[in-house]
């Protein structure tokens, strides 16, 4: 029956000992192809999902096998007509060298060139990526670290949607080498992209909103921020979400493309302001000369100079009020450092002003009563005396 069967795969007689001998190589290359094919898709899946892939997972392991196969019968069927007419075997049908041959050197030459083109794109946007991390990462402490956090951040956004755009394309442009009509492929992938894009504009917004978040450096995790009128801690920055814990300790998760206002209070420097309500007979002049007196001496404290970037900055009279002189001062401090400094700051005022008599506004009231004669109440006692008896 096998005597039958190759009778009617070659049209001369067959050397058993030649066929096994091409035969052999040829699953040997085969299954070589195939093998580089399956640890490809694996890098390329560990890569999408993480280093957390499990392989032995059934859900992983069973498309793994049947690239594996895909590929070796593929291969297999490709490679072993051309084979056996190499070695002087003629084989009935299957791709015959010739046809190979002309598909190499036309066809052929261009699925290598899109390779090759491909491969170069995906290795320059990731050594540009590695570039832009290491010219990002310069100095030292937190701010150098959340620097290099979010070039790793961005870097490796960008090599992956670069790597799968370039991946999806180079696919296409090798199967209209081969033969294969991607038109349907095309035609269904713009319907998909279409629905998608009505179905997601919120979450491609969100998406696009948080990669400019952290591209442009609007916000860094640990900053004290308020966003939408919502202060607080910013405790985790996604593509998709900013994560807020304010002082009462609630979590708002905040959508990026919902982000209206954003205010950072903790980018590079901060101030702490304070608004001095001073009676209007006390000298603003002697006032801010002790303010001065207090910056100087709150600097020269070792637990305070630390976070204290510059002198006390006295900008002045800010405002009449009714019941009082409102003079206005703030200290330069490190990020998330101003509520430290600026409460021993209101400490230290008072108990300097009490010291030099220097009267802040208290809230007083004055009520006037109106003055009478004793006449003029005598004459009221007898008139209403008067018209009671009458009655």
């Amino acid at each position: 029956m096998l005597h039958l069967m190759w009778r009617r795969v070659f049209t001369d007689p067959v050397d058993w000992q030649l066929a096994i001998a091409v035969v052999i190589p040829t699953l040997v290359v085969a299954l070589a192809v195939a093998r580089l094919v399956r640890n490809a898709a694996t890098r390329m899946m560990r890569h999408a999902l993480g280093d957390t892939l499990n392989t032995a997972s059934p859900i992983v392991r069973g498309p793994l096998r049947l690239i594996t196969f895909v590929t070796f019968l593929l291969v297999l069927l490709v490679l072993i007509f051309p084979a056996f007419e190499i070695a002087g075997l003629h084989p009935r049908g299957g791709l015959h060298l010739r046809t190979l041959s002309d598909w190499a050197f036309a066809s052929g030459l261009k699925v290598l060139l899109i390779a090759g083109v491909a491969f170069a794109l995906i290795r320059a946007v990731g050594i540009g990526a590695k570039r832009f991390e290491h010219d990002v990462n310069f100095g030292t402490g937190l701010d150098a670290l959340e620097r290099a956090k979010r070039a790793r951040t961005l870097g490796g956004i960008l090599t992956s949607v670069t790597t799968a755009l370039v991946l999806v394309i180079a696919t296409l442009m090798v199967l209209d080498q081969v033969g294969v009509n991607v038109s349907p492929a095309l035609t269904g992938a713009g319907i998909v992209g279409v629905a998608l894009g009505f179905g997601a504009q919120t979450l491609v917004k969100d998406f696009i909103s948080g990669f400019f978040l952290i591209l442009e450096n609007q916000l860094r995790v640990g900053d004290v921020a308020a966003i939408n009128g919502i202060g607080g801690l910013v405790e985790a920055i996604n593509l998709r979400t900013t994560v807020l814990r304010d002082e009462e300790g609630t979590v708002h998760i905040i959508p990026n493309g919902a982000i209206n206002t954003l205010a950072n209070r903790s980018m590079h420097f901060s101030f702490y302001v304070v608004n001095l309500p001073l009676a209007y007979s006390t000298d603003t002049d002697e006032a801010s000369a002790v303010m001065r007196e207090v910056g100087r001496s709150l600097r020269e404290d070792d637990a305070f100079s630390p976070f204290i970037l510059d002198e006390l900055e006295i900008i002045g009279v800010d405002a009449f009020e009714e019941n009082a002189v409102r003079l206005k001062v703030r200290i330069k401090t490190a990020p998330l450092k101003q509520w430290y400094v600026g409460r021993e700051l209101r400490r230290r005022i008072k108990k300097v002003l009490q010291q030099r008599g220097i009267q802040m506004w208290s809230p007083q009231r004055t009520i006037s009563l109106p003055v009478t004669s004793p006449t003029a109440a005598r004459e009221a006692a007898l008139r209403d005396h008067s018209m009671s008896g009458e009655e």
